[in-house]
């Protein structure tokens, strides 16, 4: 996609038209948008120093931590280091991962699963009240604590928000939409600094949150795939804010797959958990053969982006639909102990793994690129941070390591939350930001039928493995939309969510198109291998003139493209 069309599809700085003073305000020290791990650690963190306001786009429950299964990785038993957890998450970071990031995020774990603990968090302990330790892809030791088996994320979100609803000051706002981030320019790109947000209650209408800082920790953007274990709020609702604002984006090329989603036709792609490979599962063709044995020296447990592409390069073969994981050496009893929430879902469907192989396929999983932030979450536009999965420091590379997400989202929301409460700046009520958007004279598409050809042709031109002709593909479809859909004005939550998704898939469209190699998450069959002149990072910015690439930070691997 040009730099031209880029422009033509970026120009709007707000999604609707406003009066700031027009608007009820409330006031808050720190503003912190989503309610999943990192957003909720963030608000603990800010609030040992002031007023927070926590908003969740849905019912706090609805967050991909509640859903997440494995667990969370941290250097916590005697035969592991803090060497080899750093070691394998740069390995499965193909080369571009960020090494302070990493280091920051496994030195300061096991102090987060301590505060965990202090703050009422079960885990899984041994028959010696040991936590017991599970295994993971691409991790060369035991080292994932979990609850309850595979109710690791449902857990931790219990505690966190037990915490965040117990501390006098925190204010959450449930079913509360964050539209947009307001900027002292007035309307103009790149100018003075952040200062709220403007947002939207079904019942009281939009409102105003003046902020010292605002933290973006809202998720990833899951539901720009067709096959996608991520829940429906997953819309990259933060990212496309801060795009809009200002800030730079960085490594959306870079989506993870996850390798085994349960396919059932017509049921959701539930997660099928990494640690069910962990304790001896196989993945077999219809025919009952292993393949994962000539693709990597780790067979099953290889990183997700081998396992995933090895998955569709064995249907690709052998034009099956799905195939299968077998976990029938755990037996029922022994799946239904380790794996209890699991055995449920798979017994609603009638599957009984003791006895009979998973049917499974990869689907969209992670996002491991969004807002480019230094180690504190700071976005470098100036009373603007983001953490977990809307944010990118470095950390997980061209492919994440399994179970660091759950930790990145603890680590770096605390430090987000440490650093934008340290703000000195004071929101004030006579600051008037106006956005004047006129009615759009063109033609009308409809979102529902917007929203799902976005997410099938992301996933068939976007998807596992890609290749230029189909990116361009991508690319003049997305442009055809945005032309009639971010050009209009909508009053519900819908039409914004689908203006968010179309500004997330322009970005991953052309960060896919201009990345020239395969690395990591990232396959593109007419470029197969790594290239060492593609070993680097490209920043996506808005500027007051057009969207470009460019170098907003320093560094070896940044560059101008």
């Amino acid at each position: 996609m040009s730099a031209a069309k880029l422009a033509a599809i970026s120009q709007r700085r707000y999604l609707i038209p406003f009066r700031s003073q027009l608007l009820p305000a409330i006031f808050s020290e720190t503003l912190v948008i989503g309610c999943g791990v990192a957003g909720l650690r963030a608000a603990l963190a800010a609030a040992e120093h002031g007023e927070v306001i926590l908003l969740a786009k849905d019912e706090l429950s609805r967050s991909n931590t509640e859903w997440a299964q494995g667990g969370i990785a941290a250097v916590l038993a005697e035969d592991d280091s803090s060497s080899e957890h750093i070691n394998d998450t740069l390995t499965a970071g193909a080369g571009l991962c960020d090494v302070d990031s990493v280091r920051t995020l496994v030195e300061e774990g096991p102090g987060e699963i301590a505060h965990l603990i202090e703050l009422g968090m079960r885990f899984d302990r041994d028959e010696h009240g040991a936590l017991a330790l599970a295994r993971e892809g691409g991790h060369g030791r035991r080292r994932i604590v979990h609850t309850d088996g595979d109710a690791t994320g449902h857990e931790l979100s219990r505690a966190l928000t037990a915490a965040c609803k117990a501390h006098p000051r925190i204010r959450i706002f449930e079913k509360c939409f964050g539209l947009d981030l307001l900027t002292s320019g007035g309307g103009a790109l790149g100018e003075d600094r952040v200062l709220g947000a403007i947002t939207h209650h079904p019942k009281y209408g939009l409102q105003i949150v003046w902020a010292r800082a605002v933290i973006l920790a809202s998720g990833g953007m899951g539901q720009l795939w067709r096959e996608t274990t991520n829940t429906r709020i997953a819309t990259g609702d933060g990212v496309a804010m801060a795009w809009r604002a200002g800030a730079a984006i960085a490594d959306l090329e870079f989506v993870q797959f996850h390798p085994t989603a349960l396919y059932v036709a017509g049921a959701a792609r539930s997660l099928i958990s990494e640690a069910v490979r962990g304790e001896g599962a196989l993945l077999i063709d219809r025919a009952g053969r292993r393949f994962m044995e000539s693709r990597h020296p780790l067979c099953e447990l290889a990183p997700r982006d081998i396992v995933s592409r090895s998955i569709v390069e064995h249907l690709a073969a052998t034009q099956d639909p799905n195939v299968f994981l077998d976990a029938r050496a755990l037996g029922s009893a022994g799946f239904r102990k380790r794996f209890p929430g699991l055995h449920a879902l798979l017994s609603s469907y009638s599957i009984d793994p003791g006895t009979t192989p998973i049917p499974v396929m990869p689907a969209a999983h992670y996002t491991i690129g969004g807002v480019w932030t230094d180690l504190d979450g700071f976005t470098g536009v100036p009373g603007l941070y983001a953490c977990g999965e809307c944010a990118c420091n470095g950390l997980h590379g061209a492919n994440r390591l399994a179970s660091n997400s759950l930790l990145e989202g603890l680590v770096f929301g605390r430090r987000a939350g440490n650093a934008a409460a340290r703000s000195d700046f004071s929101p004030r009520s006579n600051v008037r930001i106006i956005s004047d958007i006129r009615p759009s004279d063109k033609g009308e598409l409809d979102l529902i039928d917007v929203r799902s050809s976005l997410r099938s042709a992301m996933w068939r031109n976007v998807g596992i493995v890609r290749a230029g002709n189909r990116l361009a593909d991508a690319h003049d479809m997305i442009d055809f939309w945005c032309r009639y859909s971010l050009d209009k004005i909508f009053d519900d939550l819908a039409g914004w969510e689908i203006q968010n998704m179309l500004s997330c898939a322009v970005v991953v469209a052309q960060a896919a198109h201009a990345r020239e190699e395969s690395r990591g998450t990232h396959t593109r069959s007419d470029f197969p291998n790594p290239r060492p002149t593609e070993s680097v990072r490209r920043l996506y910015r808005i500027t007051a003139e057009t969207p470009q690439l460019r170098a907003v930070l320093p560094g070896a691997k940044v560059v101008c493209a």
